[in-house]
């Protein structure tokens, strides 16, 4: 499968809960496959996610298509306003 959501089952924040819920409301709204991969499994998985994605200190959610870094929740959320989200994810 192509497109890869990086999220986490483990944390208090409310802001990521909601950030990762929302990223995933999306994509299936727009019938857009992914993976999810839980970070929370294993230190080596966050830090498969922060290498790919250039950042020692990213945090969930962080979307891939293979192991190409196409963005954060904010470069996302501006991919949705501008009706961007196929080219965002490197799909067109």
């Amino acid at each position: 499968m192509g497109i890869k959501l990086y999220y986490t089952t483990v944390t208090a924040s409310r802001e990521v809960k909601s950030r990762q819920a929302e990223m995933m409301r999306i994509l299936e709204s727009k019938s857009i496959k992914y993976e999810l991969v839980d970070i929370s499994v294993g230190i080596e998985v966050r830090d498969e996610m922060r290498s790919k994605a250039g950042d020692p200190t990213a945090v969930p959610p962080q979307l891939f298509n293979e192991d190409q870094y196409c963005g954060n929740y904010e470069m996302f959320s501006e991919a949705v306003e501008a009706d961007a989200v196929e080219q965002f994810l490197k799909m067109a």
